[in-house]
């Protein structure tokens, strides 16, 4: 598959609102004071109406998209997932989820590819928190054109949702016509060596590693997971079963994320031994997203060492 196209993921979401807004006269979005680096303003733009900028009031935002379902409306919730996550989670669990509401919620600036917004805006355990959330749906999208469809795709459902973007350019690694249903994996690569599932835009690294891979004659399966919950278990233990061992790649730390979420499938249904490629028990730091890709161990050639070391 081609690498192409490099554009902010969030980008996808911004326009996905705009057809919505055209679309659905029930969307609405809630944005705390962060539209512009969101992308909802785009929304707020040609619906003014429908948009309300709370400021620095998460915990209300929350609450008024709830009481903005009840009245039958699609409200999108949107700010950094470090905050929205953190700051509402009491709002998010005893309100929304409880209830079973109708709320979106969407968590920019995920991972430490922020960059130089340092560790306190960098959102590592956004879905550890959201996964264990009962009712919640957790979409971890790869690229642009993922992020615009599962914007359609998660304002079609009844019920919350949480989905996770990333604030830098990042090569696209689907199209337009890729198929995407939410909580069906997206096979990438069909490979006779190994098996790899990543979450998120870190999917640009992993086919980078599958590129140095292949110089050295190893073909991996690569996997997207673009849904962490519910996740596609038939996926996970069909892949068990072909070899024997799996590995997981996620821009997160490894308590909670993916890794986590594949490793309770297996400990249940085929067990085999799990490499988690993460963030290790660590916040984030400060720097150039590529530099600290790698001194997190998540720039492509640390990500092909790994999956040659695991599968030597």
């Amino acid at each position: 598959m081609n690498i192409k196209d490099i554009l902010p993921i969030r980008d996808g979401y911004g326009r996905a609102l705009i057809e919505l807004g055209k679309t659905n006269p029930n969307v609405l979005v809630l944005d705390a004071d962060l539209s512009t680096s969101t992308r909802t303003n785009w929304f707020a733009e040609k619906f003014p109406e429908r948009f309300i900028d709370v400021g620095i009031a998460e915990q209300n935002m929350v609450d008024i998209a709830a009481g903005l379902s009840l009245e039958g409306k699609i409200p999108f919730v949107t700010t950094y997932g470090v905050f929205v996550c953190g700051r509402a989670f009491d709002q998010l669990r005893n309100t929304v989820c409880y209830s079973q509401l109708n709320v979106k919620i969407v968590g920019s600036h995920g991972g430490i590819s922020v960059g130089a917004d340092g560790g306190s805006h960098q959102a590592i355990e956004d879905i550890a928190l959201m996964r264990i959330l009962p009712h919640m749906t957790v979409v971890v999208p790869c690229d642009h054109f993922q992020a615009y469809k599962a914007t359609m795709k998660i304002a079609e459902l009844k019920g919350p949702a949480f989905l996770r973007l990333a604030r830098e350019a990042t090569a696209a690694i689907t199209d337009e016509n890729s198929d995407f249903e939410i909580g069906k994996a997206q096979v990438l690569i069909e490979g006779d060596d190994c098996a790899v599932f990543f979450a998120g835009t870190i999917g640009a690294e992993v086919m980078k590693a599958v590129e140095l891979l292949h110089k050295k004659g190893i073909h991996p399966t690569i996997i997207n997971m673009h849904t962490i919950k519910p996740i596609d278990k038939d996926c996970v233990i069909k892949y068990a079963k072909k070899f024997g061992k799996v590995m997981t790649i996620e821009e997160h730390l490894q308590a909670g994320g993916l890794g986590s979420a594949i490793s309770e499938v297996l400990a249940e249904h085929y067990p085999v031994k799990v490499k988690m490629l993460a963030i290790y028990d660590r916040f984030g730091e400060s720097g150039q997203p590529h530099l600290l890709l790698d001194a997190f161990g998540l720039s492509a050639e640390k990500i092909s060492e790994e999956i040659e070391k695991f599968y030597s």
